[in-house]
């Protein structure tokens, strides 16, 4: 077996090492996730940690890896013989494309149809007890497998009921995550369930990189003699691990530091209490491991450092990370809280209370921008109104697209909806019995086996939910550059671009004003992105509808070429005035445009946002050559109007 990368020799990241260091003494802290650029090392630095777990001892024959010296009384596999056996500790990796069987486990297939009985295949979350659950790009997760793991990261069991099984088995792991910002965000309810998260790039001066370049290129010219050289230093972490382990227990934590920990995580308006359990239970690891038998201050510093940053997210397009400065504050605030009687002062408990925007959180980030001309032509940002919760659009029919919260779809996973010999994946466990049952006197049955021939076995059609491409086409035109309206359709598209977020959604943003389109934003999982752009968009100048409708059509050609599964929607934001023609006829352009993107099967949802006593009804006149569904901008809000809107044409 060839030598893995040394984790002593990782230059930098000292955060991420120390975050996992910190959950290897107490995997109870809940784990740690890595955000990061693609090329930073966070796949190699996961994977040497296992080498410095302590090797454990197993029950003999135990597939869910109990510990001798106290077996899990509800172990499937038990009661337990005494037997004993000792390894490694794992690193086991779930993969993106795997499948909730993979993952928790499901019935033996094999046993249940040769010998008649019910029998649980463990999954990953088995195969992890007591060592490393590695998920590589973990954003890219099915969201219900995220769920599922970090349930059992948190409750130390996984639990399963399915296909006839019920089953409880221990499983308690170092959960690491890591990701790219880039290819989207984690929705921060899976967030805040990370213990720790560490943020990490690469390093931008050139003495470091230099060594970054020189180890690397020495570990794969000789791997083992490379691992030998670092040997000695990767030994003495692991007897700091397993001491700090063994200490632990006897850490106290003072009250003053618990009272420093509660108000570092007031000061940051965390949602809940689970911010400060972690930062407790952090706290204790790292006055373990410098060796330390009470918690300090400082212990409470660093723990701050790791456990706050994702958690302080108000929204989901909220950037996260604290910075220093804003931590020493709180800390600093917090020092007055130690006290067991802190004195009042003479302007009671409210005293001294720092303004709106003084705080931890900085600046309020509602302030409003200019209105001024900007020196391009056009008028400057207007802010957006309040988002709302948007009403579900839908595309119509039934796709077969990535996992997603938007559009129906036939999926891997999902609610079974019925068995069929030519569609469908995975086998369907009942219909399968049932083809297989009238069959088996004929075959010479004997005892309790069952005879299953190739013809018998059934698939599961599925039915579950797609994400969509979303893409906006937003006017942005001087007859849509009134202030208050302008604010009204970018809070809108905000509270649309909230919920393509939430449905797992890619988008995409084409505007038109002046004298042409522009593909703002090129489709992207990042929807961040999006309302960055959206936030930053310019006004005035005419209307060049059909040209922004071409463009629009063109983007979605492309990504039809790219990923021919996933389905699109176009949500066109105008009030359908047209005012820069293609050939002579700015609105007759238009809508021979909208109707090439209907005639290529894309289906639409056009929001007129034309007001005023005298309206002209050409937005209504767009969604009917779009061949879509029409709203007014009002109409956008979940809470004003109940339903689901579907797009009229089925892909």
């Amino acid at each position: 077996m060839s030598a893995g990368y040394p984790f002593s020799a990782v230059v930098g990241h000292d955060d991420l090492r120390l975050a996992l260091l910190l959950n290897a003494v107490h995997p109870g802290i809940g784990g740690v996730l890595v955000r990061g650029e693609k090329g930073t090392a966070k796949s190699t630095i996961v994977r040497a940690l296992a080498a410095l777990l302590p090797v454990i001892a197993t029950v003999h024959g135990c597939r869910f890896s109990c510990d001798p010296a106290a077996p899990d009384p509800r172990c499937p596999d038990g009661p337990h013989d005494g037997g004993r056996d000792t390894r490694a500790a794992r690193l086991i990796e779930l993969p993106v494309g795997a499948t909730e069987d993979r993952l928790i486990g499901s019935l033996d297939l094999e046993r249940a149809l040769t010998e008649g009985v019910r029998a649980y295949q463990p999954g990953l979350l088995a195969a992890a007890h007591r060592g490393v659950l590695y998920v590589d790009e973990v954003n890219l997760l099915h969201d219900h497998l995220v769920d599922l793991l970090l349930d059992a990261a948190a409750m130390g069991r996984a639990h399963v009921e399915r296909e006839g099984v019920s089953v409880s088995h221990a499983a308690s792991f170092l959960l690491v995550g890591t990701m790219n910002p880039e290819e989207g965000e984690l929705r921060p309810q899976l967030l805040d369930r990370f213990g720790l998260t560490v943020e990490v790039r690469a390093a931008r001066d050139v003495p470091t990189r230099t060594e970054v370049i020189r180890r690397r290129l020495a570990f794969e010219a000789d791997p083992a003699g490379f691992a030998a050289q670092w040997s000695t230093s990767d030994t003495e972490l692991a007897a700091q691990i397993v001491a700090a382990r063994t200490t632990l227990p006897s850490v106290r934590l003072p009250d003053a530091e618990l009272r420093r920990i509660a108000a570092v995580c007031a000061a940051f308006d965390v949602d809940g209490m689970r911010a400060d359990l972690v930062l407790a239970r952090t706290a204790v690891a790292h006055a373990a491991w410098r060796g330390g038998t009470e918690v300090e201050e400082v212990d409470v510093a660093v723990a701050a450092r790791l456990a706050l940053p994702h958690r302080r997210r108000r929204d989901p397009f909220d950037e996260p990370g604290i910075e220093q400065e804003q931590l020493d504050q709180a800390l600093r605030d917090a020092a007055e809280h130690t006290d067991p009687d802190p004195d009042p002062g003479p302007e009671g408990p409210g005293g001294g209370a720092p303004e709106p925007g003084d705080g931890p959180s900085g600046p309020s980030q509602g302030s409003q921008q200019s209105s001024q001309e900007s020196p391009t032509g056009g008028q400057a940002p207007v802010p957006p109104d309040l988002a709302f919760r948007a009403r579900h659009l839908e595309i119509a029919g039934v796709g077969e697209g990535a996992p997603g919260r938007r559009s129906r779809s036939r999926a891997g996973a999902g609610r079974a909806l019925r068995a069929s010999t030519s569609q469908g994946s995975g086998v369907h466990l009942v219909g399968t019995l049932t083809a297989a049952a009238p069959h088996q006197h004929q075959r010479g049955r004997v005892g309790t086996a069952l005879i299953v021939k190739s013809g018998d076995v059934r698939k599961s059609v599925r039915e579950g939910r797609e994400s969509n491409l979303v893409l906006f086409a937003v006017d942005a035109s001087g007859s849509m550059a009134a202030r208050k309206r302008m604010s009204a359709v970018t809070g809108a598209v905000i509270s649309l671009l909230r919920d393509a977020y939430q449905r797992r959604d890619k988008v995409g943003l084409v505007t038109f004003r002046g004298s042409s389109a522009e593909l703002v934003l090129p489709p992207t999982s990042s929807v961040e992105a999006a309302v960055a752009r959206l936030r930053d968009l310019r006004t005035g100048g005419r209307t060049p509808l059909a040209d922004g409708l071409l463009r629009a059509r063109k983007t979605l050609n492309v990504e039809k070429l790219r990923d021919p599964r996933r389905r699109a929607l176009l949500v066109v934001v105008t009030d359908g005035r047209a005012t820069v023609p293609v050939s002579h006829d700015a609105v007759g352009d238009a809508l021979r445009a909208a109707a090439m993107i209907a005639a290529e099967g894309a289906a639409s949802v056009v929001v007129d946002c034309e007001s005023g006593p005298v309206r002209l009804g050409l937005a209504v006149r767009l969604a009917a050559a779009l061949g879509g569904t029409g709203l007014r901008l009002e109409d956008l809000s979940a809470d004003a109007v109940a339903g689901v809107v579907r797009a009229a044409r089925a892909a």
